[in-house]
């Protein structure tokens, strides 16, 4: 049994750390691992899809050939190779980068922390996408920012709610979008948004922060434009392996001007000194064989597209009258928007009892907001358990309607 125990630290801690709790994603995570429970919550890269052996070949040629490099330290602004195969990496979504304009970070959650510690002072207005990734609503948050919540639509964000707001004389430090196929929404920024978002940041001196994890995982349509892309000078880059290779590496990066790489590098060496030289040697190594990365990227996203197939078609199966969700032509979430009566967050432990999880729309809104809406992942059960696991949630919302009708004539 656990003791419970008074903090005779609590009146030391920094005025920030009041707002600092687990975010709802990582509290599930205990439930949801449970065998009898379908996780419908965790975003998870389906790591089981990666050849062993490319793994293994990988790992033993690092050791083999910089044994005693790939266990020192090294530099704050990471390996100049990696960053090298970096640059190789986004030019496969036509991003051109700049080894020199780059920083390796712990994951692109990292970069989102850095990029809070460098543009953030308390009380700073900054815009996000609502509903937004939760992860870098922690990351922001510690720095207790005001928040500017611009809606999406299928369309990815409503470009013209943020210009309202510059009419009205807001100005936001900064500006973050998760583009393509985002968290948790699953919608990608139209065209005309993304050339409207640019211009309309670029007359205001607003720089934006483009988080793109999952824009390699395409399942149909033609590749859009990053925001990078049409304006480098004004846009700051987050990329990751997590999506495409493994999240256990913990690599990310960020692209920026020389100015704003500078300040991430020193904000980083004060954070962790340097990055892991093993795992950075090692994602170097793996992306140096083009057709071995592509040839596995293609299989992973052939089975992302199965399983995003699956849930789709059960959804529209299962779900009750009035329920909408996202259709993501990626990634791997959908978003569902239940009527206004609904309660998620409430209905979780209902539907953990039923063996079935989900992640609350309330994680996703820094003001609590989205009560009636959930956020669903395909990436990691296979079909069979994402059908099953549907049709259990289906059945509860099913249900909840019936008894809410009940009491409502």
């Amino acid at each position: 049994m656990a003791e419970f125990s008074i903090d005779r630290f609590v009146d030391l801690y920094a005025h920030r750390t009041s707002g600092m709790s687990a975010s709802e994603v990582r509290a599930l995570f205990a439930v949801a691992s449970r065998p009898e429970v379908v996780s419908l919550a965790g975003g998870m890269p389906f790591v089981q899809a990666l050849p062993t052996d490319d793994v293994l070949d990988v790992v033993r040629g690092v050791l083999a050939e910089h044994g005693a490099m790939s266990l020192q330290y090294g530099g704050g602004q990471g390996h100049l190779g990696l960053r090298e195969r970096l640059v190789e990496l986004m030019a496969a979504e036509d991003v051109d980068g700049d080894p020199e304009d780059m920083v390796v970070t712990t994951g692109a959650q990292q970069a989102l922390d850095l990029v809070g510690k460098i543009f953030i002072d308390p009380s700073d207005l900054i815009a996000v996408e609502a509903p937004a990734y939760v992860g870098a609503l922690t990351a922001f948050g510690q720095y207790e920012p005001r928040y500017l919540q611009i809606e999406i639509d299928d369309d990815g964000m409503i470009v013209d709610q943020l210009e309202e707001a510059l009419v009205r004389g807001e100005r936001p430090k900064f500006v973050y979008t998760c583009p393509n196929f985002g968290n948790p929404g699953g919608v990608t920024l139209s065209y005309t948004r993304r050339e409207q978002l640019v211009s309309l940041c670029r007359e205001a001196g607003i720089p934006i922060v483009e988080d793109n994890p999952y824009g390699m995982l395409r399942f149909e349509g033609t590749p859009l434009p990053s925001l990078r892309t049409l304006d480098p000078e004004n846009v700051i880059y987050l990329g990751t392996v997590s999506k495409v290779f493994s999240p256990g590496v913990r690599v990310g990066w960020a692209l920026a001007e020389q100015s704003v790489v500078q300040r991430l590098v020193l904000a980083k060496e004060a954070a962790d000194l340097c990055g892991s030289s093993f795992t950075m040697l090692v994602t170097e190594r793996y992306f140096a064989d083009e057709e071995r990365w592509r040839g596995n990227l293609a299989a992973l996203t052939d089975i992302y597209r199965s399983r995003r197939d699956a849930m789709l078609e059960s959804i529209d199966e299962h779900f009750p009258d009035g329920a909408m969700w996202t259709n993501p032509a990626g990634g791997f979430y959908v978003w569902v928007t239940l009527p206004d009566w609904f309660d998620t967050r409430a209905m979780l432990a209902a539907a953990v009892e039923r063996r079935v999880a989900y992640v609350p729309g309330t994680a996703f809104y820094p003001d609590g907001r989205g009560g009636n809406q959930m956020r669903l992942a395909f990436c990691y059960p296979p079909e069979d358990r994402i059908r099953e696991g549907i049709a259990r949630l289906g059945s509860l919302l099913e249900d909840e309607q019936a008894l809410y009708r009940s009491l409502h004539p």
